[in-house]
């Protein structure tokens, strides 16, 4: 990744991103992590459960050198439920962190709806807490994003993802660019 930006907010420059998941029926489990060439890191791990359209999952993000699994209010640590709804090519998805450590409010909010269509995806959210330059309800995310696998030979393609985000609270804009192997 060239930026890594989430939820209309950027955490780090450059970096790299790897997962580990294991998925069998509708229930996945995984571990998500971002090391900056800044030296920002997070790691996440996750579990959720999909029926239908319906998604229901909690996530524990995590950044280091906060204690693991310490919740305390001086800690860089949260743990979030997250709920969604996606029918064809619409999706709805609503967050809540009840427990974090510095920079939210106690019950930070996040919601997106996302649309995909032929060759790209609109985003649009907005949060409080964490999500917001005041903690106040506001709209953080707007984000246009594609994707292309590039064929490099017969057995080998890379696929190569971009976007532009824009932050109307923060009042800034980000075009990130990267690819997954």
């Amino acid at each position: 990744m060239t930026t890594y930006v989430w939820r209309g907010v950027a955490y780090s420059g450059p970096s790299f991103q790897p997962y580990v998941e294991y998925s069998t029926g509708g229930f996945a489990i995984g571990a998500w992590g971002s090391q900056g060439y800044d030296g920002f890191q997070e790691m996440d791990i996750y579990a959720g459960y999909t029926v239908g359209g319906f998604y229901i999952g909690v996530t524990d993000y995590y950044y280091p050198p906060s204690g693991f699994f310490d919740y305390g209010e001086d800690e860089s640590h949260a743990l979030e439920i997250n709920a969604a709804y996606e029918i064809d090519s619409f999706s709805l998805s609503g967050n809540i962190i009840p427990q974090a450590g510095a920079g939210a409010s106690g019950t930070d909010l996040y919601f997106e709806a996302a649309y995909s269509f032929e060759n790209a995806a609109l985003a649009v959210g907005a949060g409080d807490g964490w999500h917001s330059t005041d903690t106040e309800f506001a709209l953080v995310n707007i984000t246009l994003s594609t994707s292309k696998e590039i064929e490099v030979t017969e057995k080998f393609s890379l696929p190569v993802f971009g976007s532009v985000t824009l932050n109307p609270d923060a009042e800034v804009f980000y075009i990130v660019a990267g690819f997954s192997f």
